[in-house]
């Protein structure tokens, strides 16, 4: 098997930082080769900075209310991402709209994990949204970031079946296990450099996607 140099990557989470944990667990058991850079949360009490550090992660929080507009935050924001040396940028539950200005020098370089099988529902109540609508499936997806809300190229996708006596408590909960194996198992192809974007076309091994990748188990497989 062919070793990686640790892909050096920042997360971005405004909460819980569940899939940040996720992520976390993957590299502290070998499955990923990563290095955490830094973690920033535009909320001060975020859980996901105190889990990072728990594990020595360099954090910082920034407060939107203290910028003059939304572009100067996340011009900040990024400028503090660079400075970290990151090469990839993970959102993970980050529930900001980013200005498309600053987030341009990474395209490609930048993913997303949203709670839905994109491109149905777009922001936020998801799953709330998908019992409303009477689906029979749901499930997660991750894909790049573009400057459309929940819009970028949609690389994989996590699916699970919508049971009758759902919530959309219980519906979250149950989806949340796969959201935490599918982030990993994205990110593990881009550390191990067979997952790019080129012209805005997903591309595994440089053959383009024709389907996003689905999880299957603990493993992505074309669909």
């Amino acid at each position: 098997m062919t070793e990686h140099k640790p892909l050096p990557i920042a997360v971005l989470a405004s909460g819980r930082g569940s899939n940040l944990e996720a992520l976390m667990h993957a590299c502290n058991t070998g499955q990923l080769p990563l290095e955490f850079r830094l973690v920033a949360s535009d909320h001060a009490e975020a859980a996901a900075l105190r889990r990072a550090e728990s594990a020595a992660i360099p954090t910082v929080a920034l407060d939107p209310s203290g910028y003059r507009t939304r572009r100067d935050f996340d011009l900040d924001l990024f400028a503090r991402v660079a400075a970290s040396g990151a090469e990839l940028v993970v959102l993970a539950g980050f529930m900001r709209i980013l200005d498309a200005e600053a987030i341009a020098p990474w395209t490609g370089r930048m993913i997303n994990v949203h709670p839905s099988l994109l491109p149905r529902y777009r922001g936020l109540h998801t799953h709330r949204r998908a019992l409303e609508a009477g689906d029979h499936e749901h499930g997660a997806s991750v894909h790049f970031v573009s400057a459309e809300l929940d819009g970028g190229p949609v690389i994989a996708q996590a699916h699970i079946d919508v049971r009758a006596d759902d919530t959309e408590t219980t519906l979250a909960a149950r989806l949340l296990p796969f959201e935490h194996r599918l982030l990993p198992a994205v990110v593990k192809l881009i550390a191990e450099e067979r997952l790019g974007l080129h012209d805005a076309v997903v591309t595994l091994d440089t053959i383009p996607l024709e389907q996003p990748l689905r999880l299957v188990d603990q493993a992505l497989q074309r669909a």
